[in-house]
Formats: C-alpha cells, sequence, structure tokens
C-alpha cells in the first residue's frame, strides 16, 4: 500500500506541497480498508515523504525529500549491524574526494557562491576567535560538497553520512591553532571546485580527510571504536 502511494508520487510526478487524495478516495483508489490507508500513510509520515496537514482543507500532501530523514533510517541500519565511527568515517574519506571531483566538473553556480560563503566565514571566525562561527563555517563548507555532485543518490548518501557524523562529532574541531590550516584547505580546494579543476580537487580533499582524520583519532581515539547510535 505504502508502495502504491510513492509509485503513484512518482508516475504523476507531484511536487512538494501537492496534496494527495483523500483518505476516502484512497480507499477506492487501491480498494483496500482505512486501517491498511492509515498505517500506509503512517509509514510514509515517519519516513518524511508524506505529511499529514490538519483540519478542514487537511490531508496527506507530498513532502520533499530530506537527506535528514535519510540520515535516520540510515543510522538505524548502522547500529543494527554495529558499524562503527571508523567506518562512518572511513566512508567519508573515500566518498567526499569524489564528490569534490564531481562537483568541479559541474561548477554551478549555487555552489560556488556557497563555497565562498562558507570560506568567508570561516575566516572571518578565525579572525575574530570566534568557535561557533569557525564550526558553522567549516561545517557549511562540507555540506555544501556532500551534496552537490549532481547524481542524486551520492548527494543523498553522501549529505546523510554527514549529517550522522556532525550529529556526534561536530565539536570535534582543530583547536584554534591549526585553524588557520584548516581554512587554507578549504580555500584551496574551493578554488579548484570553482576553476573546474576536479582531479585537483579531489585530490586536495582527500588529503583534507585524512589529516582531519589523523587529527581526530590522535585527539579521540575512543571515538573511533563507538557504534553509530540511531538519531
Amino acid at each position: 500500500m505504502a508502495r502504491d502511494i510513492v509509485q503513484d508520487i512518482v508516475n504523476r510526478n507531484l511536487e512538494p506541497g501537492a496534496m494527495l487524495p483523500s483518505e476516502v478516495e484512497m480507499v477506492e483508489r487501491y480498494s483496500v480498508g482505512r486501517a491498511s490507508v492509515r498505517e500506509a500513510l503512517r509509514i510514509l509520515e515517519v519516513q518524511g515523504l508524506v505529511v499529514i496537514r490538519p483540519g478542514r482543507g487537511g490531508g496527506p500532501m507530498v513532502a520533499a525529500t530530506d537527506a535528514r530523514d535519510f540520515a535516520r533510517t540510515a543510522s538505524l541500519h548502522f547500529q543494527a549491524a554495529r558499524a562503527t565511527f571508523r567506518e562512518l568515517i572511513e566512508a567519508r574519506l573515500v566518498l567526499e574526494p569524489i564528490m569534490a571531483g564531481l562537483a568541479a566538473k559541474r561548477r554551478d553556480p549555487a555552489t560556488v557562491e556557497a563555497l565562498k560563503a562558507a570560506v568567508d566565514l570561516t575566516r572571518e571566525a578565525i579572525v575574530g576567535s570566534e568557535s561557533d562561527s569557525y564550526i558553522r563555517g567549516a561545517t557549511a563548507f562540507h555540506d555544501v560538497v556532500a551534496g552537490v555532485s549532481g547524481n542524486r543518490i551520492l548527494d543523498l548518501v553522501g549529505k546523510s553520512l554527514k549529517i550522522i557524523y556532525a550529529d556526534r562529532v561536530v565539536r570535534y574541531v582543530y583547536p584554534p591553532s591549526h585553524r588557520h590550516m584548516v581554512a587554507d584547505s578549504h580555500e584551496e580546494i574551493a578554488e579548484a571546485i570553482i576553476k573546474g579543476r576536479a582531479k585537483i580537487a579531489e585530490e586536495l580533499m582527500r588529503e583534507h580527510m585524512i589529516d582531519y582524520t589523523a587529527q581526530l583519532e590522535q585527539r579521540f581515539p575512543e571515538l573511533f571504536g563507538e557504534v553509530v547510535a540511531w538519531r
């Protein structure tokens, strides 16, 4: 039943915000009971694919695909599989350099502006010694790169891994004495992406991720054996 609703959404090319048939109409359309319709809608609501609007004129509505919903489901499976943060970090180390290379091939104008803004925020935070702003800038940079490959599957997976990681590790950042180095690295990667130098962008991102992983393991070795928790 839930599968049928999703198939209808895709076949009809419904955009986020579009209203779905009412519960009564679904009962008739799918030849099932009201309990089956309600259960299917609950499943899709939990998965973040449908929103139920209350009140007069409300009902089931198509929701936007969101990497956070995907991350929540993925983290449940990661925990059940006893996957560790070492494995999560290794997955990002493989994926994010590839994403940087693909972003350089696309050179999407919105991506260029987002990268510049993230780099500028990081630089300004270093000058002002603001840890929260530095974290926002550094995190925003990786948020951008993790979701701009142009491949919807890679973008969804990349962003979800970044979300799971950041929810647990966002405060494990370089000490203030090393933040200029991070800003320099981000700026070099951004420049390679903006100029369309895919191979260089990929190599620079890989070096950056390897260095960060080494720093993280040196300062917080206990994290690497920790099992990823359901968000």
